[in-house]
């Protein structure tokens, strides 16, 4: 057997793939993943790699990244058949002592490259190492429906879009009592949504792209996906207030207030 696909992290991300594809959030090749690797995992499974390929430029400077590994899924892969043929779906790219290049060193055995999102993944990765001393590890791109359908209807900002979606379940707050950075439409895969996403990322925890998904960054594969899931699960009760006509009660900004002060949560007023 071999150690790669034997290894746990790399289980718990395939199934975090097929899981997302069931539920809808990944059309096709849409949505993608990356997770950086911990060193004691890659002493475990390195003698699977080959260092042959040729370094490939990754269009930005992640500094404090250099050396690290990363588990991303290919560009125009899809997520359905993901499970079935783990191989030739994702791979394991290395980053070079500058923290400017990528080589493959396992995976995509047909050929192909790492999402064209990964320099937006990488950057989100690089913020999120600075700010929690290197404790987020996932970041994760996926199309809900309902989120993405509130994008053409709310206001694009952060306090209007994080305050509509709070409004609807108690443990909004709770889950992610930071808020959600919203982004217009930029064009995907170009290095402007890359930093812009980045930048949102050094205050937020999930941020939404209007009109296309959502990137979140968390620790390890539960507190992502959960993160992501409450923000769908409460796009989706709003989607169906609208429909019946709209907002006739809501909670009071102190409500919301006092839920994330019993739970000790710091709580981003500037959003209510």
């Amino acid at each position: 057997m071999s150690k790669v696909l034997n290894a746990k992290f790399f289980n718990e991300f395939i199934d975090m793939v097929d899981l997302c594809c069931s539920l809808g959030w990944n059309e096709r090749n849409g949505g993608n993943m990356s997770y950086r690797i911990a060193t004691e995992d890659i002493e475990a499974i390195k003698d699977e790699f080959t260092f042959e390929k040729p370094w490939t430029s990754i269009g930005v400077t992640v500094a404090n990244l250099a050396n690290e590994y990363f588990l991303v899924t290919g560009s125009g892969k899809y997520f359905r058949y993901t499970k079935a043929e783990p191989e030739k779906s994702v791979c394991i790219a290395q980053l070079d002592e500058k923290g400017e290049n990528y080589r493959i060193v396992w995976g995509l055995v047909e050929g192909g490259r790492p999402t064209s999102e990964f320099p937006t993944h990488l950057l989100n990765h690089s913020v999120k190492f600075d700010i929690t001393g290197g404790k987020h590890r996932l970041v994760m791109h996926v199309h809900p429906v309902n989120t993405i359908a509130l994008t053409f209807v709310l206001p694009q900002n952060d306090k209007d879009f994080t305050r509509e979606i709070w409004d609807m379940m108690p443990e909004c707050a709770v889950v992610f009592p930071r808020g959600i950075g919203i982004l217009p439409l930029m064009l995907t895969g170009s290095i402007d949504i890359a930093k812009a996403t980045a930048e949102k990322f050094k205050e937020y925890d999930v941020v939404v792209w209007s009109m296309h998904g959502i990137f979140s960054s968390g620790e390890n594969f539960r507190d992502v996906f959960g993160i992501i899931e409450t923000v769908e699960k409460a796009a989706e009760i709003l989607v169906k207030v609208i429909s019946m006509g709209g907002k006739k009660v809501r909670p009071t900004a102190q409500e919301i207030i006092d839920v994330c002060e019993e739970y000790n949560l710091d709580i981003n007023k500037s959003l209510l």
